[in-house]
Parts: structure tokens; sequence; C-alpha cells
């Protein structure tokens, strides 16, 4: 059963220039698998915006509650390539507090914008 739908848009020209301007905000939202490709170069901006506004789907889709912590949100390719969300800690126990045990994601970024969905289901 669904039982909440988050979905965010990004500009990714602002997002980068966030990146710039506060150099350490990339290890602050986002794990290192996050950061890099499984070959160890660095994510493009595009999809580091799509990443973050995935984040920001799922704590839509929770209500926004405070005290979240950005690494209890982690999104990797699964071995087909595909986008995948985990989450643990803070973000685990505000899904288990919902009844939500299971997240479905879509990430997309075309013309400047990056977005994702997130639907939770019980």
């Amino acid at each position: 059963m669904i039982v909440a739908v988050g979905i965010d848009v990004v500009l990714v020209d602002r997002f980068a220039r966030a990146m710039v301007r506060t150099p350490l905000l990339a290890d602050r939202l986002f794990t290192e698998a996050e950061r890099y490709t499984g070959s160890g170069n660095p994510r493009s901006t595009e999809s580091m915006a799509a990443r973050f506004a995935a984040k920001e789907a799922v704590a839509k889709a929770l209500g926004a509650p405070g005290g979240l912590s950005w690494h209890d949100c982690e999104i990797v390719p699964d071995p087909d390539g595909r986008p995948w969300l985990t989450v643990s800690g803070t973000v685990a126990d505000a899904a288990t507090e919902r009844g939500i045990n299971r997240w479905h994601l879509s990430l997309s970024h075309d013309g400047g914008i990056a977005s994702a969905m997130v639907v939770a289901e019980r």
C-alpha cells in the first residue's frame, strides 16, 4: 500500500554554485559511494543534483521531520545501474514510525533541471 509520495526538483546551475561556494557541502550531503562511481570517478553535477533531489523527496514523503541525517538516506546504483535508495539511522527510524518498509525511486536530469520522485510503501 502506498503511504506517501515525495518529489523534488533542483536547478543544476544553482546546485553547482552552492557546491563551489561551500567546499565541504558535498561531504556533508553525500556518502562517498554517492560522490564517486564504482570506478572511482566523481559523479557529474547533474547526477549529484538528482541525488540531492531524491534526499529532499524522501524527507517530503516522511513529512519533513526534523533531525534527519543526510547520510542516512543513500542513493547508489544497483547491479544493473539503476538508482537504488537505502535508508538507515534517523531516516530508517522515521520510516518505521510511519510503517514504511519499501521505497521506489526515479531520478532524471535534463535541460538544467534535476528531479526525483519517491514512493513510500507499507
